[in-house]
């Protein structure tokens, strides 16, 4: 029987896309078969690396190859998210990507990289709140008491931060434009010497992150004010959270897993079923607690989704706060 040719083109379009659909899920199930790189813009040793590579570790356990961190720090991590969104989208390159490069959007004007547009969003990995603590020579123990200091000394407050458009630093400002108070912000090069400073006095107050400061919180070298999570912290269930005297106030540094654009669904889908799966692991749980962080368990949608509204709201900060990089 001779068909139509309307009817042939289509059955044969039909049998591409078919065939095509075929070829990826192929694909996605003979995935990995050699190792796969996860590239961290950070050097070995933090946060953002330990969490890399107690995911990366599960990956390898659960999936047969190794998934293995290479650390290439510089730029304030562009250098290592313009190498991961160069590289082939077949998804044996992964960048761990997190607050810093969504501040970068708005903080760098000519930024080659743009985290939705070039980069396919995997899944979450880590979030970790900041705490706002002072020297207790600061004469405030609680969230009101150091605004109203701060606006009856205005500019006189030190607020140190561990770098320009730096986490530390968004959240000291974005404080700062919620309660209308005026303080001098002090950058360091990293947590440890601003740590130090604020330690010896030399600076009054910080946003820092929770592991670094909750020794030197419990021994009340440093008092903590408030925690910057939406609500209070596993670690310090006695400290507000600071939306409870700023409603809406919510600031944690978050990590999270991309691929170059374009990667096949089927092998994104997989990674975050895995990564999940190992995010629910009570063992790994446990580590992330260790650091202060929580499991960020989110759809590849709803972690495209949060990265999209998080450069919409310190694009708004690095604006009004006029933050310019060093």
């Amino acid at each position: 029987m001779k068909l139509p040719r309307r009817h042939f083109l289509h059955l044969a379009a039909g049998a591409v896309v078919t065939l095509s659909a075929s070829a990826r899920v192929a694909r996605a199930q003979g995935y990995p078969r050699r190792p796969v790189r996860m590239i961290v813009g950070f050097a070995a040793g933090g946060t953002t690396d330990i969490v890399t590579r107690l995911i990366g570790q599960w990956l390898s356990e659960r999936l047969g190859q190794q998934f293995i961190t290479e650390n290439r720090p510089g730029a304030n991590t562009i250098i290592a998210t313009e190498a991961g969104a160069q590289a082939p989208a077949d998804g044996y390159t992964l960048t761990i990507i997190g607050s810093g490069q969504v501040i970068n959007e708005s903080l760098y004007d000519r930024l080659t990289v743009k985290l939705n547009r070039d980069y396919t969003l995997v899944a979450g990995l880590n979030e970790s709140p900041r705490v706002l603590e002072v020297h207790p020579a600061v004469p405030a123990n609680t969230v009101p008491e150091f605004i109203a200091y701060a606006k009856a000394n205005p500019g006189k407050l030190t607020l140190a931060s561990f770098g320009t458009g730096s986490i530390s630093h968004v959240a000291g400002e974005l404080f700062k434009i919620s309660t209308g108070t005026e303080m001098l912000h002090v950058p360091y090069r990293g947590s440890a010497p601003m740590l130090t400073d604020l330690l010896g006095g030399q600076v009054h107050a910080a946003f820092d992150v929770l592991p670094a400061s909750i020794e030197h919180i419990r021994t009340r070298r440093l008092r903590v004010l408030a925690t910057t999570s939406a609500s209070r912290a596993e670690a310090l269930p006695n400290t507000p959270a600071l939306s409870e005297f700023l409603p809406g106030y919510e600031t944690s540094a978050l990590l999270g897993v991309a691929a170059p654009k374009n990667t096949p669904t089927e092998i994104v889908d997989m990674l975050n079923k895995h990564i999940n799966e190992g995010l629910a692991d009570p063992t790994i749980k446990a580590r992330l607690a260790g650091l202060g962080g929580k499991p960020l368990i989110l759809s590849p949608a709803a972690f495209s989704k949060l990265i999209a509204d998080e450069v919409e709201k310190w694009g708004n900060v690095v604006r009004t706060a006029g933050i310019k990089p060093e």
